[in-house]
């Protein structure tokens, strides 16, 4: 009775909820923690879908069970938008399906269609479900760079070759979540033929699909003729309409893998509370300005974030887009590596990060920021950095 649970065997320690835990006990000890750790948005959702919401949960008859897949008029919502935003057609029968977040679609389409024996291409660093949907599922994961440079189609060369069995699925993330690095057009009709010639599912989280910037639209996979052939993506409201904590997210695509996430879908839940999927029509149907609202301020965050924390030396990369920035250690603190360096930020500057570790060996000497506070709590953040850097002999000439 002693012996560990076959998955939970599998599983590491969570490395990011050793920094939550520290950021609790501060903050239960009444410091004030400027948290940039959590990709956790801090804005409301717009009025219009709040209203829709308590509207329909005013009716007797909206709360029973829902249909797992998603009531009819959200999936035709989703599939609306897809035409809308990238010009691409949709089933919403066959090819579209609503889910509890893009996490909980990753997971359960792992579960659908992996097990143990099968190899799973993810990126290291990404998002740990990326990985450990796949692991809990039995599959084995081989990494691949995520920078998508000419590295990246060597390592998925390499991959075929080398692996057995070879690999089936690749994920992709871009927007990327952790480093924020972003793909054009060119880069996924490379990837769908590139697929098609190894017979590999793709996998794609577009999670971060509206949260761009400098004028450059972030594109579909499924916008490459034919890649429904070969790929599912995901993509999620939690971040686009500020709606993080009501788990709303799509898999649309291929309808094989569709109906696989459906099948297995049945079985595992309800779906979600049904007035909540009325307000996520109200959401995509409605007017889209929130959209263009919420991009701008994360895009006026991210210069502040970049310029302040410059100024009080520790340069940071401008990110082209999500909600995030993959910041390198400053060069002097290094080899104190990323777990310890977000320990001491939390510590002695008040301001949590997330280390880069947490998302994969290839994450350490980084630590992602999140743009979830405003711009006077930035500018708090640089100055608290500023004197943190100071006590550790770094100024702004130096770092």
């Amino acid at each position: 009775m002693s012996e560990e649970f076959y998955r939970i065997k599998r599983l590491p320690p969570y490395v990011i909820a050793e920094v939550n835990g520290m950021r609790a006990a501060a903050r239960a000890a009444g410091k004030d923690i400027i948290d940039l750790g959590m990709g956790n948005p801090d804005l409301p959702p717009p009025p219009h879908v709040i209203e829709k919401l308590c509207e329909v949960a005013q009716k007797p008859d909206a709360h029973g069970y829902s249909a797992s897949s998603g009531i009819p008029g959200v999936r035709k919502a989703q599939a609306n938008y897809y035409e809308r935003r990238f010009g691409v057609d949709l089933d919403p029968e066959t090819e579209v399906v609503m889910t509890m977040g893009s996490k909980e679609g990753l997971a359960s389409l792992a579960t659908a269609i992996t097990g143990p024996g099968d190899v799973v291409l993810a990126p290291n660093p990404s998002y740990p479900i990326h990985t450990f949907g796949f692991i809990i599922a039995g599959a084995t994961i081989r990494s691949v760079p995520t920078t998508p440079d000419e590295n990246y189609w060597r390592a998925l060369e390499r991959a075929m070759a080398f692996t057995v069995p070879r690999p089936s699925i690749l994920i992709v993330n871009y927007p990327s979540n952790p480093t924020a690095e972003t793909v054009d057009l060119a880069f996924y009709e490379r990837l769908v033929a590139w697929a098609k010639d190894n017979k590999v599912w793709i996998l794609s989280d577009l999670a971060y699909s509206e949260l761009y910037y400098d004028g450059n639209p972030t594109p579909s996979i499924l916008q490459v003729p034919g890649a429904k052939d070969v790929a599912v993506e995901f993509t999620s409201m939690s971040k686009t309409f500020s709606m993080a904590g009501w788990r709303v997210g799509f898999a649309v695509g291929n309808p094989r893998l569709v109906a696989a996430l459906k099948r297995v879908k049945s079985y595992l839940d309800y779906g979600a509370f049904t007035p909540i999927q009325a307000a996520a029509c109200a959401a995509l149907n409605g007017p889209q300005d929130i959209v263009e609202s919420n991009r701008n301020l994360y895009r006026k965050r991210r210069d502040v974030l970049v310029e302040s924390f410059g100024r009080a030396g520790w340069d940071i990369p401008t990110p082209k887009a999500s909600m995030f920035a993959w910041a390198p250690l400053p060069p002097a603190l290094k080899d104190l590596g990323s777990l310890e360096f977000s320990k001491q930020l939390l510590t002695h500057a008040e301001v949590a990060v997330a280390p880069g570790v947490g998302y994969g060996e290839e994450g350490e000497g980084f630590v992602r920021i999140a743009l979830v506070e405003n711009e006077q709590r930035l500018r708090q953040a640089a100055r608290n950095i500023r004197r943190y850097l100071q006590s550790m002999g770094i100024n702004a000439s130096a770092a």
